[in-house]
C-alpha cells in the first residue's frame, strides 16, 4: 500500500509542477504581447520657485484672505497665481501676522523705566514667512484694573428700570 501512496504523491507533485510551469509560460506570453510604451521624456523645467507674498486679510486684520505667488522662467506657463490663506485671529500682530511666538513669564518690574518685559521664541511661521527668531515686548508695571463683568452692569440696569416703574 505504501508504494501506491508514494506513486499518487508523485503524480500530484508532477501535476502541480506542470501547472506552475504552464502559468509561468502564460504570464510570460502575456507580457511579451504588450507593446512597450516609450517612456515620457522628463522635461526639466527652467521655472523658478514660487515666491509668496504675505497673507492679506479680506476684512479686518485677521481671518480669511489671499496671497499672491510669482515665479520666473521663460518657458513657464504660469508665472502668477493667487492662493487662499488664513491669519489666525489670536496671534500677536505686533511681530507679523504670520509669526507665532512662545512667550516666557513676565519679568520683574524695572524701577528706572517702570516697565516689565518678556521674551518670545519663534514657535511657528506660516507659509515661509520671514520672522525674527526671538522678540521682546514690554508693558507698564502695576496692577491692571479689569472692567466689571457684564452680569453686574445688567443687574444695575434692571434695578434702575424697576425703580423707574415704581415711581411712575
Amino acid at each position: 500500500m505504501q508504494p501506491q501512496q508514494q506513486q499518487q504523491q508523485r503524480r500530484k507533485f508532477a501535476a502541480a509542477f506542470l501547472a506552475f510551469i504552464f502559468i509561468l509560460a502564460a504570464v510570460d506570453m502575456a507580457e511579451a504581447g504588450k507593446k512597450e510604451k516609450p517612456e515620457k521624456k522628463v522635461k526639466k523645467s527652467d521655472c523658478g520657485e514660487w515666491q509668496w507674498s504675505v497673507c492679506v486679510p479680506t476684512s479686518g486684520d485677521c481671518g480669511l484672505g489671499t496671497r499672491e505667488g510669482t515665479r520666473t522662467g521663460a518657458e513657464c506657463k504660469q508665472t502668477m497665481k493667487t492662493q487662499r490663506c488664513k491669519i489666525p485671529c489670536n496671534w500677536k500682530k505686533q511681530f507679523g501676522a504670520e509669526c507665532k511666538y512662545q512667550f516666557q513669564a513676565w519679568g520683574e518690574c524695572d524701577a528706572n523705566t517702570a516697565l516689565k518685559t518678556r521674551t518670545g521664541n519663534l514657535k511657528r511661521a506660516l507659509h515661509n514667512a520671514e520672522c525674527q527668531k526671538t522678540v521682546t515686548i514690554s508693558k507698564p508695571c502695576g496692577k491692571v484694573t479689569k472692567p466689571k463683568p457684564q452680569a453686574e452692569s445688567k443687574k444695575k440696569k434692571k434695578e434702575g428700570k424697576k425703580q423707574e416703574k415704581m415711581l411712575d
